[in-house]
């Protein structure tokens, strides 16, 4: 299989989760890293054989890099991708790749003009747990989706980051930091959204850090909402009620149900690419759901807490790199990822606003990722 040469902006936690998984993907070579910060970049070259470390410039100028992945800040995102590809680099970006419609639809006239693509996390949704629930789904063994509910909420993310701070300004928040596992997965599995109704507030307009380390008891203000309960409306029909919170202590919602005619599916965390999938039918009985033995959904990490995980978090990336070798479309496409930003975004204008807000982007669903195509992936 040919191998594109990537390589990587941005240095912090999560590059790590792609150079070390990416070796597992036969599209994948990561030969160099970038950061604003040279001695973080250096420092995360050497953590791994092969990979040099390089400016920004440089590895934007590399000829042996045809693909660059973007993991700064979500604040840089639209910037450095633009960056990318005004490079001739094909980009693939961190959720959320985009802030603003405008932003998301002048990449999209880039890449219409050059032939370069852009793709963007995340790429949970292509795990075998929400695979096997998408193909029960397509088999109509609940029937036709009317409704559903979906729900991720936590007391907020300044109890375990050090440097929480972008996490409660605008661009921030638990809908855009969050919401992309969720609306992404929601669209793979029921296809675009039609329009959007929301109530948003914050519980507290400033956040005390209380994570160990020198910042501990520092007060951070907050500027963009906390707190959103929202009405997704598909254009297949169905209605789903979406709540993405840091202002919940505890709570026994489920991550995310779908109601069908002839049943209910129950949906695992779409953080995650494995987990329990149930179902039931008509007779009401909840049972756990047999899915086939897929390649996306074999634990092969222990997560922080001690739970075996499924991760595979650069799928995405390495089908977007088989798709431009195979000159396919590839499934975490920009159409795709702005679709998801503009809900987002439309949910936050109508907790402003107090109105419907209407979708102007569509996107088809994206192709199902089978056992076999997994596998393809990782050869």
């Amino acid at each position: 299989m040919k191998k594109l040469g990537v390589g990587i902006i941005g240095c912090g936690n999560i590059s790590t989760s792609y150079l070390d998984l990416a070796p597992n993907f036969g599209a994948l070579d990561i030969r160099a890293v970038a950061d604003l910060n040279m001695d973080a970049a250096t420092a995360r070259a050497g953590e791994y054989e092969g990979v040099r470390a390089l400016s920004v410039d440089d590895l934007l100028a590399a000829d042996d890099i045809d693909l660059v992945l973007n993991l700064t800040i979500p604040a840089a995102h639209f910037g450095v991708t633009k960056q990318i590809l005004n490079a001739g680099k094909h980009a693939y970006s961190e959720k959320p790749f985009v802030l603003t419609l405008d932003e998301g639809e002048e990449l999209r006239s880039i890449c219409a003009k050059t032939g370069l693509r852009v793709g963007s996390a995340p790429d949970t949704w292509m795990g075998g747990a929400h695979q096997a629930a998408r193909a029960a789904i397509d088999a109509g063994k609940v029937g036709t989706i009317t409704a559903g509910t979906a729900h991720v909420m936590s007391p907020g993310m300044e109890m375990w980051h050090p440097n929480p701070d972008f996490f409660f300004v605008e661009g921030g928040g638990p809908m855009l930091d969050l919401g992309p596992y969720y609306v992404t997965n929601l669209v793979q599995l029921l296809g675009p959204v039609k329009r959007v109704v929301a109530l948003t507030s914050a519980a507290s307009d400033t956040r005390t850090i209380t994570t160990p380390g020198p910042r501990a008891g520092e007060k951070i203000p907050v500027e963009t909402p906390t707190n959103i309960h929202a009405l997704l409306e598909f254009v297949s029909g169905a209605t789903i009620t979406l709540s993405t919170s840091w202002d919940v202590w505890a709570h026994r919602h489920a991550n995310m149900e779908l109601y069908g005619t002839q049943g209910s599916i129950f949906v695992p965390d779409p953080n995650f690419f494995g987990g329990l999938v149930e179902i039931s039918g008509i007779d009401k009985e909840i049972k756990e759901l047999k899915q086939p033995e897929h390649p996306f959904g074999i634990n092969n990490q222990v997560d922080g807490q001690g739970v075996d995980r499924a991760n595979y978090r650069t799928a995405g990336l390495a089908d977007m790199a088989q798709a431009i070798v195979e000159n396919r479309p590839h499934r975490c496409s920009l159409e795709l990822a702005l679709h998801a930003v503009e809900v987002m975004t439309g949910v936050l204008k109508s907790g402003a606003e107090g109105r419907f807000v209407e979708m102007t982007t569509t996107c088809e669903r994206p192709a199902a990722v089978t056992p076999q195509e997994a596998a393809k992936l990782l050869g």
